[in-house]
């Protein structure tokens, strides 16, 4: 049986099933002088090149992003809270 190849490319795609070093790892999300996407060091795809300031604004938006999800979460809470509270009703039975 032919041994399957561990790095290539496949419908435009790369992928790496070798057994990252850490040095490759490493050297991998920082490559000055490329794009902003990368091969995967390890797995199907392309990653962040974090060398490049594309890449930090994309992270900068992800954040932002995750923060205003967190303070409506948080604000969708407080009112569900404040909804709960007993409602005093007044019945004016001058008839």
């Amino acid at each position: 049986m032919a041994d399957k190849p561990s790095s290539g490319e496949i419908f435009g795609v790369p992928y790496n099933f070798e057994r990252p070093s850490m040095g490759r790892m490493l050297s991998s999300y920082w490559k000055p002088g490329e794009g902003m996407l990368v091969e995967k060091p390890f797995g199907v795809g392309y990653t962040l090149n974090m060398a490049n300031w594309r890449s930090w604004v994309v992270v900068l938006v992800a954040g932002v992003l995750l923060w205003q999800q967190e303070q409506s979460k948080n604000a969708a809470a407080a009112a569900e809270e404040e909804a709960e509270e007993p409602v005093e009703v007044i019945v004016d039975d001058d008839e």
